[in-house]
């Protein structure tokens, strides 16, 4: 299989300055040549950098800056202030970022400049109709190859490893595309074994949220109890010799414990401590959202607009774009993912993402036994206004999400230049535009409502 190269991005990060853009690149440049004439070790060495030679475009193609915007050249110094505020795009940044994909861009990879580039082959038409309206970067179906591959393993885990469903959710198993979609979010992973490191611990994951929380057997009553235990599968129990064994057998008490278990096993092994870690932190933001929204649920409260976005930014997305290092095979250092303008990025991503979700599950949740709490039905109920014009306030929100994601990641990634961050920076980008593509084309799970 062919190496992955530089991260493709979809998305079109805007609003960074080109006297910045300069800067990145020379930068990048010399440390290619650099990287030329020493023996590097390590991935990032291998990928981190921009290709010698990959050209800014011209002014052209900068679109007239709209009224009130930053105009092109001036992005705010600060970090995180005034960021937002600049959303035309800029070509020289967003190049940056991109770095080389698809079919005829072997010859922008690192040492493979003697191969000549192709002209791109037209786009296959996707799969399943985008939400009108909604701010997304549309992206080309996955290796399709990669697709049957992690498809066929994710499978045999589930089934021979972590028994992990009955025979009669075989359907749903299926349906759920989890291959198409880590492929989608992924396409940087250098191997399939890397690809399956985010695609178990997607399919543990939505293991705990229906077998604890919702479709299949889920309940708010108990839960917490539940999301602890389970919790000790990622993050070790620490006790005497006397309980250790009783802790280690609970781990294969039932189904989400044993995917829990087992996905972290395999993640340890490619992974860093601080990136291990990371994900730790991340999944237990992301059961304390669980818990959230079942308190909300046992006293049939439904909160205000604000209160449910930030039970959001917990119950969300979050743990899978943050691992996008480990998946590409190298890794953001521990003191740069915990730079604040890193965070507000990563949790700009993992709200856009996740409000993706509540927009195209909304028919499905309408029709599920329950009330199920998304954006579009609290917008309805708290701010007293029909379905129809709910959920196209939720688009709304979601595009400014969207929006404020890549403002802030294009400033960040001219203040700080660092060929790590720029490649996460691509990653995290990549992966909001793989969700994206995956729930726009899962039609065996998702349909749009009738407001159009």
């Amino acid at each position: 299989m062919p190496g992955p190269g530089l991260s493709p991005l979809q998305s079109s990060l805007p609003g960074a300055a080109a006297r910045f853009g300069a800067h990145v690149l020379a930068n990048a440049n010399a440390n290619a040549n650099a990287n030329a004439d020493a023996d590097v070790s390590g991935a990032e060495a291998a990928v981190g950098v921009l290709p010698v030679g990959f050209s800014l475009p011209g002014p052209a193609s900068v679109p007239a800056p709209a009224a009130g915007a930053v105009p092109v050249g001036e992005v705010p110094v600060h970090v995180g202030e005034g960021a937002a505020a600049v959303r035309q795009p800029s070509p020289a940044l967003e190049r940056i970022l991109r770095g080389p994909s698809g079919l005829g861009t072997a010859s922008l990879h690192l040492a493979r400049n003697e191969v000549p580039a192709a002209p791109p082959a037209p786009r296959a038409p996707v799969a399943g109709r985008p939400i009108p309206g909604l701010y997304h970067h549309p992206v080309a179906d996955p290796d399709p190859a990669r697709v049957e591959e992690v498809s066929r393993r994710i499978k045999a885990w589930a089934l021979d490893e972590v028994e992990l469903y009955p025979e009669d959710w075989e359907d749903e198993f299926d349906g759920f595309s989890v291959g198409r979609y880590m492929v989608a979010c992924h396409p940087d992973a250098p191997t399939v074994e890397h690809l399956m490191l985010a695609t178990r611990l997607m399919v543990a994951e939505n293991a705990v949220d229906d077998c604890y929380c919702e479709d299949h057997g889920g309940s708010p009553i108990g839960l917490g109890g539940r999301l602890l235990l389970a919790h000790t599968a990622l993050d070790p129990l620490h006790t005497t010799k006397e309980y250790q064994p009783e802790w280690a057998q609970s781990l294969h008490a039932d189904a989400p414990r044993r995917a829990y278990r087992s996905a972290m096993e395999y993640f340890l092994q490619q992974s860093t401590p601080s990136q291990a870690d990371r994900f730790r932190h991340d999944m237990a933001r992301l059961h304390l959202g669980y818990l959230a929204e079942a308190a909300w649920a046992q006293t049939e409260h439904v909160p205000e607009v604000w209160e449910y976005l930030a039970m959001r930014q917990f119950n969300n997305f979050r743990p899978c774009p943050t691992i996008t290092d480990t998946v590409g095979g190298y890794e953001l250092p521990a003191d740069l993912h915990a730079l604040p303008a890193m965070q507000r990025v990563i949790a700009l991503a993992g709200n856009a993402t996740t409000i993706v979700n509540d927009l195209y599950s909304y028919t499905k949740e309408l029709n599920s036994p329950g009330r199920h709490l998304n954006l579009p039905v609290v917008i309805a109920d708290r701010e007293g206004t029909s379905e129809r014009e709910a959920y196209l306030k939720a688009v709304e929100v979601h595009n400014d999400l969207m929006r404020d994601f890549e403002a802030e990641a294009a400033a960040l990634a001219a203040a700080c230049p660092v060929p790590s961050v720029l490649r996460f920076l691509r990653g995290v980008a990549v992966w909001v535009d793989g969700n994206h593509y995956w729930h726009q084309t899962n039609t065996y799970r998702y349909s749009l409502p009738d407001f159009w």
